[in-house]
This record gives C-alpha cells, structure tokens and sequence, in this order.
C-alpha cells in the first residue's frame, strides 16, 4: 500500500499556492493594462486562463495550473475540516474555517475549468453568466430572495474582513520570514488583500442589489466589479490601482507557496477527518 504522508499535502498545498498566485498575476496584468489603455482585459480568473491558453504551451501551463488548483482546493478543504492551521472553535475561527471550506469548492471549479481548457474540452458556462444562472435559479426557491442577499452580506463580509487584514497588517504572521524580510513582503501582501477586499466588497453589493431588484442580471464577478470602477470618475486610475493590487496579491501567493508555514496533517488521516465530517451532515 502507498502511504502519502503529511510532505505530500504540504506540496500540494505549496504549488496550489503558487498556481492561485500565478492567476492573480495574470489578472491583475491584464487589468493594468486595460485600465491603461494598452489592450489588455479587465477579466476574472476564468479570462486569465484563457489568455494564458493563447501563449506559448498554453494548453501545458495551464493544465499545470490546474493540477495546482486542485492541490489548492485540497489543501483548503483539509485546512477547514481538520483545523490545520489552530484556527480553534470560537465563532471567529469557525467562520475563517467555514470559509476555506466555501474556498475549496470555488477553487476546486476553477481547477475543472483550467482542466477542461488545458484538455481542450471547451468551457462551461462560468464567470458572470454562471452566477447569473445560479442566482436566477436560487432566486425562484421559496427564500430565494433572502438567500441571494444573505451571500450578498457573506460576500461583503469577506471583504471587510481583508480590508481589516490590510489595516492591521498581518498579513505575514503565518510566513516563515525574519524581520528585515517581512519588511519587503508585508507591503505586497497588504496592497493584495485591501484590493481583494474592495473587490469582494462591490461584488457582494451586486447581490445584495439583485436580491432587492429581483433580478439575477445585477450578480457580476469580478469582471463585472473592475467594470464598475472603471465607469467611475478617474476610473482608469481606480481600475489600475486595484489591478495592480490584485497583481499583487498575486505576488504574495507566491511568497507563501516558498515561505508559508504549512502544518499538514498525515493525508491518510486527513481523508479519515474529512470521510467522517461529510457523514456527519448527510
């Protein structure tokens, strides 16, 4: 029998790291560019993959990528099921482990979808006509309505909680790096989480807006909020600024795939932990 050991989650959990990294990057490139006027996209995290499928070994990278997305989502799971990171039982740390669980199955998509490109599959249906067929369909449910605008608030609620992790500047507490180090990470890793943050922040009022206009055409991603700030006044300097934030936060994927403290379970046990929590809620 093979055994993986607690190296081989932390590998995973490293290269999905640097593979979220590497997406961030692109996106945020490519929104720079557009906001600039130098022909770029301001697109999501799926329009990324598909203008690295256009370079050079496009199909190869991105099947990397996917691979490393996968590990991501892997390693997020297990972080959220088995506490892998002490996050605790308080209500603070069930709602950051709640939320690695939610990131799981976002990023575990992702690596469906890069799968598919790198296989040459075609895409399915995502970005914002996704979140628009999902809304319309949550919409119709009895509650529906609150539903949407509660993951509205949650969205919302997950930006304000990077924008404070921008302000307090803890953003490298987790990173095996001395001081004069964390000197040079701690910015990038600031400037990352407050563009997310803004980011989460417009595309949770979109749903909170199509909850209160009925309307699933209101739910955008994050095309739709770079869009946003782009119709503002002096929105090419907004759409840079966060762009640049969001190549940023990119960056810092890539530090913490080097330097992140990662205290994996053995993946044998992980797989036990994970068996009995699904379980327990069906």
């Amino acid at each position: 029998m093979v055994h993986f050991g607690r190296n081989t989650l932390e590998r995973l959990a490293r290269f999905g790291y640097g593979a979220r990294g590497v997406v961030y990057c692109v996106v945020g490139a490519l929104a720079v560019l557009a906001a600039v006027g130098q022909g770029g996209r301001a697109d999501d995290s799926k329009g990324a993959l598909r203008a690295v499928l256009g370079g050079p070994l496009g199909a190869w990278i991105v099947g990397l990528i996917a691979l490393g997305l996968a590990g991501f989502a892997l390693w997020r799971l297990v972080e959220g099921v088995t506490d892998a990171d002490n996050r605790g039982r308080s209500l603070k740390g069930l709602v950051v482990r709640a939320a690695h669980v939610g990131s799981a199955a976002i990023y575990g998509g992702l690596a469906l979808t890069a799968a598919s490109l790198a296989l040459g599959l075609g895409l399915h249906r995502g970005g914002e006509d996704g979140l628009q067929d999902w809304t319309a369909w949550l919409l119709a449910k009895p509650l529906g309505l609150w539903l949407v605008a509660l993951i509205g608030l949650g969205v919302m609620g997950g930006g304000v909680a990077f924008g404070l992790k921008a302000w307090k500047g803890d953003v490298t507490e987790r990173l095996a790096l001395d001081a004069a180090a964390c000197r040079w990470a701690k910015p990038i890793g600031r400037f990352g989480y407050a563009a997310r943050g803004v980011a989460f922040l417009i595309i949770g009022g979109f749903f909170v807006a199509a909850a209160w206009h009925q309307a699933s055409s209101e739910v955008k991603g994050l095309a739709g909020a770079f869009a946003a700030l782009r119709a503002q006044p002096y929105g090419w300097v907004l759409l840079a600024v966060v762009a640049a934030g969001h190549f940023a936060f990119g960056a810092f994927g890539l530090i913490q795939a080097r330097y992140r403290r990662i205290d994996a379970p053995d993946l044998d046990e992980a797989d036990d932990v994970v068996a009995r929590a699904v379980r327990s809620v069906t």
